[in-house]
């Protein structure tokens, strides 16, 4: 068991997971329109939904979308990121019990987010929200560790200094557990994000699993990140790779 409450984890680093995550391709969205019947007057329950990175694409595709979001601080920032889009509601609960009314939900989309889940509850409260021949989502962006040398030694950088690494670093596992033996499919999708140092930095402290300053990790963490910056570095930009990978099933 992890000893952070997962509901907790990313209060210090919302700043930097605003600034610095990377979104998601819009062919996610058409992949849902083609696999799992996404029309614009579709009602979206989308799960943990945090700074609204991915609720924003479902927005802007016209749908009902319902947050779900139990940490604060998270919450906050997406009902200020999303606050022009009416059809928008922020709910402060979980993935285990939404609070949303039974059949009430055409399609359940969680991103960068089920491996915290209780997975049982989860899937039993999904099945109860969701109308008859609903889908539910499940969505990463999986960092491609041998793609690049900038990615290797990135990922040789979070295995030496992570504080728990190896224990959240385990997304394809999640999707199996959560969907037991109903039958899904998956769907990858190439992605990336570019960054200076600074942007780099950004992103390397907005993961749950990287120490936080006055951690003994955290200055030779960094040290070590310019060393691979400086190393890898063209135009003083360096390229971070990405399969979005879509999961998806009905749960009838």
């Amino acid at each position: 068991m992890l000893k952070v409450d997962s509901k907790e984890r990313f209060s210090s680093r919302v700043e930097n997971y605003v600034r610095f995550r990377p979104g998601y391709p819009p062919e996610v969205i058409e992949v849902l329109k083609n696999e799992c019947g996404l029309t614009r007057d579709a009602v979206v329950a989308d799960i943990a939904s945090g700074t609204g990175i991915f609720t924003r694409l479902l927005l802007e595709n016209g749908n009902r979308v319902f947050g779900v979001e139990p940490n604060a601080d998270m919450r906050q920032a997406g009902e200020e990121y999303l606050a022009e889009y009416r059809n928008f509601a922020s709910v402060d609960s979980t993935a285990e019990t939404t609070g949303l009314p039974d059949h009430s939900i055409d399609l359940v989309t969680t991103a960068q987010a089920a491996h915290w889940f209780d997975r049982e509850k989860a899937r039993r409260e999904f099945q109860r929200i969701l109308k008859p021949a609903g889908y539910v989502a499940l969505i990463w962006n999986d960092r491609r560790l041998e793609a690049t040398a900038f990615d290797r030694d990135y990922e040789l950088l979070v295995l030496q200094h992570g504080t728990d690494y190896t224990d959240v670093n385990r997304f394809g596992k999640a999707a199996d557990q959560f969907f037991g033996g109903f039958r899904c499919e998956l769907r990858v999708l190439p992605n990336f994000q570019e960054f200076d140092y600074a942007g780099l930095e950004g992103r390397l402290l907005s993961s749950s699993y990287t120490a936080q300053a006055g951690h003994p990790s955290h200055a030779p963490m960094l040290v070590e990140l310019r060393r691979i910056f400086d190393a890898h570095q063209s135009g003083d930009k360096v390229r971070m790779e990405y399969d979005t990978r879509l999961y998806f099933a009905r749960l009838d």
